[in-house]
């Protein structure tokens, strides 16, 4: 299996996240190319299993160059992909001290949704998502991120020609399903 990771990061948070999710695969066995957006272009990506995407939070959405990157996307619709994402982690309010909920951050992050609309309008297939914290416009990354990333990595199905309508090798019911398939043949 192969994996493409493209990656927009500003400061230099969302490239460790990157070079953190290729060890991760790696024990695992699976090759992952890491690039910037801008040392690639989106009509001519490299052929790959999935595609992993990661954008910075600005103002609550992908940066610029990510959402163009998107826009000029050519992959064939069925495409796998997943989204790791860096975004700015939410803080107490001021005035309470009170942490918001996460229906309340979701009122102001849309970097995820955004991304998705984007993939899954052109008919890509989603096959994870997830999100490292950024406690600073530029870092330093949220306390325990690297175990984030490693939960991310375990995710991802070893064989992603096994994912069908948005259920993986994780989901039950493809194991139920495999090895119905399984003893039919036999």
């Amino acid at each position: 299996m192969t994996i493409e990771y493209l990656h927009a990061s500003k400061f230099g948070n969302g490239a460790m996240v990157a070079e953190e999710f290729k060890q991760q695969m790696a024990t695992r066995g699976v090759a992952v190319d890491v690039h910037h957006i801008h040392e690639i272009t989106p009509k001519a990506l490299p052929s790959a299993d999935l595609y992993v995407f990661s954008s910075p939070g600005r103002m609550g959405r992908p940066i610029r160059g990510m959402r163009r990157f998107l826009k000029g996307l050519t992959l064939p619709a069925g495409t796998k992909y997943a989204l790791l994402t860096t975004e700015m982690a939410p803080r107490r309010d001021k005035k309470t001290g009170r942490m918001p909920t996460e229906e309340e951050i979701c009122k102001f992050q849309h970097v995820r949704p955004i991304m998705n609309e984007a993939l899954q309008g052109k008919g890509l297939v989603k096959v994870a998502e997830d999100k490292v914290y950024v406690t600073d416009l530029k870092g330093p990354m949220e306390e325990g991120w690297r175990g984030k990333v490693a939960a991310f990595a375990a995710l991802i199905p070893h064989d992603v020609g096994m994912i069908d309508a948005g259920r993986t090798t994780t989901d039950p019911r493809s194991r139920e399903n495999a090895s119905t398939a399984s003893s039919a043949e036999f």
